[in-house]
């Protein structure tokens, strides 16, 4: 029988940190980055609304379609907050 290791994606990204080899600075470096930007998006969630907007226009979408998709994230956000509220509320009343 043979032995596989396995990991899931942190593993593997703290794994690749750990590499000492110039092959592995580049994906280091991009890791990097997407955190730095992941991190300003939870500052700032708009920073987060533009880059899928810019996503969405490279791939070619049409504008009307990334207006109504962004919209209905916005909405989704939205009940999600509310019905997080109602939920703590009527457990709160117990």
């Amino acid at each position: 029988m043979r032995l596989t290791d396995c990991a899931n994606t942190k593993s593997l990204f703290r794994i690749i940190q750990s590499i000492p080899s110039k092959k592995a600075e580049p994906f280091k470096q991009w890791l990097a980055q997407v955190g730095y930007e992941r991190i300003q998006e939870i500052e700032g969630p708009e920073i987060g609304q533009d880059r899928i907007k810019e996503y969405y226009e490279v791939k070619g979408y049409p504008k009307e379609w990334i207006d109504k998709r962004l919209r209905g994230i916005a909405v989704r956000q939205e009940l999600t907050e509310e019905s997080g509220h109602s939920a703590c509320a009527a457990l709160s009343a117990f």
